[in-house]
């Protein structure tokens, strides 16, 4: 029906061009005024005709003062019969130049066939888009099964990415240029009897560049890269999947050598086994081609299979055996000095201040990834162009780094003086304590200036890049964390609900430390609480408890203790240094924002000094 309605529409369309252009046909023909043939024998007889031209029974009359008319004589007789009927004398007619031509000419032909064909031009049309509809239709059909992986050539120079593309990641580019030599020369390999890698499976978390590396490594090695998502092999009918999987293996082989990379492989390659849909199931009929597939690639077709994914733990051991991914790479997030070549990357195209130093802004990055950083950079020149300006200052930087963090700032929200007063006291508490205790992150800003879903929010960070956490790093980020609840308790005498998320990631902290970290001496080092999943759609589902009811009892007997005892803490530093604390919230309730100079400041003028020892905004 959409089908037929959208022709009728187009034909429609066409039919009022086709009138407009023979309405502006008829118009130029006819754009001459008439003369009656009475007026024309009275011209005649005057004189003043100088020419005529007869063109079937029209009749084109020129008067001797230059002006052009059009007339019309008698159907079926001629030009002189006409003007003898109407009394025309000899001698009159005589000075007349009469030229006889005969109807032709494209117009001509065109205005007069033009309405007996456009009915069936129309027609003729409508049967043409029918058709090409449903001959589109029947190739989509066809085409249903074949690969829909994107294809980047090795001589594509805008879309081609080398390692120098690349930065950070050292020890996974160095691994990854052995799969590169296997590309460009296999039978070095092959006589010596090595068997080339038939797939790489690169693992990290999201934005730490697994596909601009998989990219890289067809560009260095100048094969076609065939690119393509897990979750676009798995359709509603059953075995699309896997004629894909097959289909694209074809196109691969025939390329070779190539590089086959399919991102976020856990979409097709989670567990199988699930008990539903047994063999019918699409997703394991993908998976189970794309294992066949990869045991059926022989040595010398040089194909190489890639695949990324943040989530290894959900694949299947089919999948992961050797023969089939043997090399795993493993991506980390960029440390201080990665993260610097990063930025640098991502600066090239962007005009910086004199000012500017990447290295500061590499030092208040931990934790992010190489597509934050990115990001943050991209942040900083659209904050630099909204304020038309020419280049990126170090200020914008420092405030995309918040933006990245934590969201837009919301200056349509306002608080109440008395809200003020409790987040401004709230954020206070938060920094305080981080700064009297040795092992918390060093506060690089407070703000009651909401930003994101956070009404305000305390800045802390490492100040270098931490692998290694120890007991007493956690206990002193607990009783920071629980700083704002402990000076609401404090100074208000009452609990507020900006409280809440500060809680939540306490308990998740002080839940790692007794069940997962051993750092419970009721406890001890054992890890409790690992789900034995039951395999029900690829590891989803079922949950079952590892620990007696006994056990699950003292891990809440602990994690309580572990609570109370990050508050009690907080609770006395800011009893302890009360006048602190009021001078703190107060600089914030007139400033709204205090940074990490002025916050030392404060602090010296009390006697106290920030000791400096991820990114955690602490609301």
């Amino acid at each position: 029906m959409k089908l037929i309605s959208k022709n009728i529409i187009v034909a429609f369309l066409i039919l009022m061009l086709l009138a407009g252009a023979y309405s502006v046909l008829q118009e130029n023909l006819r754009s001459q005024d008439e003369l009656s043939l009475s007026e024309l024998v009275k011209k005649i007889n005057a004189g003043e005709v100088g020419s005529i031209v007869v063109r079937g029974d029209e009749l084109e009359v020129t008067l001797k003062n230059d002006a052009v008319f059009l007339a019309k004589k008698e159907a079926e007789s001629s030009l002189s019969e006409t003007l003898a009927n109407y009394s025309v004398s000899k001698e009159a007619l005589g000075q007349v130049s009469v030229e006889v031509k005969n109807p032709s000419g494209f117009l001509f032909w065109l205005a007069a066939l033009l309405p007996f064909l456009l009915p069936f031009l129309l027609i003729a049309l409508f049967f043409w888009l029918a058709a090409r509809q449903v001959q589109r239709a029947n190739i989509q059909a066809f085409t249903f099964g074949q690969s829909r992986a994107r294809v980047v050539q090795p001589d594509s120079k805008k879309e081609r990415v080398t390692f120098r593309d690349v930065a950070g990641v050292k020890e996974a580019k160095e691994e990854l240029v052995e799969i590169v030599e296997f590309l460009r020369a296999p039978k070095k390999f092959l006589d010596i009897g090595a068997r080339i890698p038939k797939g790489v499976l690169l693992m990290g978390a999201p934005g730490t560049g697994k596909t601009l590396l998989a990219r890289a490594v067809a560009g260095e090695a100048n094969v076609p890269f065939f690119h393509i998502s897990g979750s676009e092999f798995v359709e509603m009918f059953v075995g699309v999947g896997a004629s894909r999987v097959r289909d694209l293996f074809k196109m691969a082989k025939r390329s070779a050598p190539a590089i086959v990379f399919i991102d976020e492989i856990d979409a097709v390659g989670r567990h199988r086994g699930a008990g539903l849909g047994g063999g019918h199931d699409e997703r394991e009929q993908t998976l189970n081609q794309i294992l066949v597939e990869m045991d059926g690639f022989e040595p010398h077709e040089s194909v190489i299979v890639m695949a990324g994914t943040n989530r290894p733990d959900v694949l299947d051991p089919a999948l992961l055996r050797p023969g089939r991914f043997d090399r795993r790479v493993i991506l980390d997030l960029p440390d201080i000095n990665d993260r610097e070549e990063i930025l640098k990357l991502h600066a090239l195209k962007k005009p910086l201040g004199k000012e500017i130093s990447l290295r500061l802004i590499a030092e208040r990055t931990p934790g992010f990834s190489g597509a934050d950083l990115a990001n943050l950079m991209n942040e900083a020149a659209i904050l630099a162009a909204r304020e038309n300006r020419k280049t990126v200052s170090q200020l914008d930087l420092t405030r995309s780094i918040e933006k990245v963090l934590l969201g837009p700032e919301r200056k349509s929200h306002i608080l109440s003086q008395k809200e003020k007063e409790i987040s401004a006291y709230h954020e206070a508490g938060h920094a305080l304590v981080a700064a009297v205790l040795p092992n918390a992150d060093p506060v690089h800003k407070i703000t009651i200036v909401a930003r994101g879903r956070a009404a305000g929010y305390t800045l802390k960070l490492p100040s270098e890049d931490r692998h290694l956490y120890s007991r007493p790093n956690f206990l002193d980020e607990l009783a920071a964390a629980l700083g704002g609840y402990a000076s609401e308790k404090l100074v208000f005498g009452e609990l507020t609900t900006g409280s809440a998320d500060d809680i939540r990631k306490a308990t998740m902290i002080v839940r790692d430390l007794v069940t997962r970290y051993g750092m419970s001496e009721k406890i001890g080092p054992i890890t409790l609480g690992e789900r034995d999943e039951l395999v029900f759609l690829g590891k989803e589902l079922g949950i079952e408890k590892n620990y007696s009811e006994e056990t699950g009892r003292l891990i809440d007997s602990e994690m309580k203790r572990f609570m109370k005892n990050a508050f009690s803490r907080a609770l006395g530093i800011l009893r302890k240094y009360r006048k602190v604390l009021n001078a703190l919230a107060g600089r914030l309730i007139e400033n709204e924002t205090i940074e990490r100079e002025e916050f030392e400041a404060i602090l010296s003028s009390f006697g106290l000094k920030q000791i400096l020892l991820a990114p955690v905004a602490q609301r």
